[in-house]
């Protein structure tokens, strides 16, 4: 994920960042996105792994729409830290513009920021930007297809018009792609264009399905980056985790439950089926409050903490204190 000006050593969280704030208005909305990019500087001091923005359309809670202006905002505001967007819904775009885009932020970004390919599964998204959501398969492999082509600098045809998008990235070949999903289509699709695989789910299969159509086209196989089972993604840190559950349980179960309505019966990693806080804390899944000790041993269980420290729209102030912990005495007690 990381390109040349990107650090060599490796950190040991990640944050994540959706925006999703339910009944927000425009000085929280405000004051949410500049906090984001506060902490995206912050993990960069604190030797973040990387930090990751997420898209979505039409959301009442004010889902990020536009990750490619987040994270260009946070690479402008750090120098050395990766910055991933996953997913990124290439089929809602125009793939000409969203090659240019991308390739300017390449540029801006000294290559660190990458990208997870995401099908994308609400069709009120598709039907939003005029596209046949049944269709979508073939859309992404028309969009790829482009990317690909366009990153080169030299002119193709499509359509009929001719097409060069300058000036080109500066990763060769174009910006860090992965494909994600959970289906063995998806591992396939990954395959079949010669990218990476970033998995949804925990499930060996579709690392198989990723290796034999490799095989089959005769191309080494890229990574496959499964999520390890039991892993969660939304991890806070407190001393006294009774407490911060009745601070934060229900905007974590406003998140929970938000993913739950879009997904239906489509499961992933990070799936819940909570109806209460008191039901997400006892799944002991995605959503977490940790103490530093047990922080700790989650880092050595798993190389990682996914953190989303403004999940479900929680104030700066309360989500600071997490990462505050994380700083003085759970890496700390890494290092150490």
């Amino acid at each position: 994920m990381c390109g040349a000006g990107a650090r060599k050593d490796r950190g040991v969280f990640i944050l994540r960042f959706d925006m999703r704030a339910p009944g927000a208005g425009p000085a929280r909305r405000r004051e949410l996105y500049a906090t984001a990019l506060d902490m995206a500087e912050w993990a960069e001091n604190h030797n973040g792994l990387s930090v990751v923005v997420s898209e979505h359309h039409a959301a009442d809670d004010g889902f990020l729409p536009s990750p490619l202006v987040l994270a260009s905002a946070m690479a402008a505001r750090t120098a050395s830290i990766p910055v991933m967007v996953g997913a990124l819904l290439i089929p809602l775009y125009d793939p000409v513009k969203l090659a240019e885009d991308m390739a300017v932020l390449d540029i801006i970004s000294d290559g660190r920021v990458s990208y997870i390919a995401g099908l994308g599964y609400r069709p009120s998204e598709y039907e939003m930007f005029g596209q046949d959501f049944h269709r979508r398969g073939k859309r992404m492999d028309h969009c790829l297809s482009l990317l690909q082509q366009a990153w080169t600098g030299e002119p193709f045809q499509v359509d009929g018009r001719t097409v060069r998008v300058t000036p080109s990235p500066q990763t060769p070949a174009g910006p860090k792609l992965f494909y994600g999903g959970g289906t063995p289509a998806a591992a396939r699709r990954a395959a079949r264009f010669g990218l990476d695989l970033f998995a949804e789910v925990n499930d060996p299969g579709i690392e198989v399905a990723f290796r034999q159509e490799s095989e089959r086209l005769g191309r080494q196989p890229g990574r496959c980056i499964i999520p390890p089972r039991g892993s969660p993604n939304a991890v806070f840190v407190a001393t006294d985790p009774d407490a911060a559950w009745a601070r934060l349980g229900e905007h974590l179960l406003l998140d929970a439950r938000s993913y739950a309505a879009w997904l239906g019966t489509r499961g992933t990693a990070s799936s819940s089926t909570a109806g209460s806080v008191e039901e997400l804390r006892a799944e002991n899944g995605n959503y977490r409050i940790l103490t530093p000790a047990q922080a700790v041993e989650t880092i050595k269980s798993f190389g990682y903490l996914s953190m989303q420290p403004l999940c479900g729209g929680i104030a700066p102030d309360i989500a600071w204190e997490s990462l505050e912990l994380l700083a003085t005495e759970v890496l700390p007690a890494l290092t150490g």
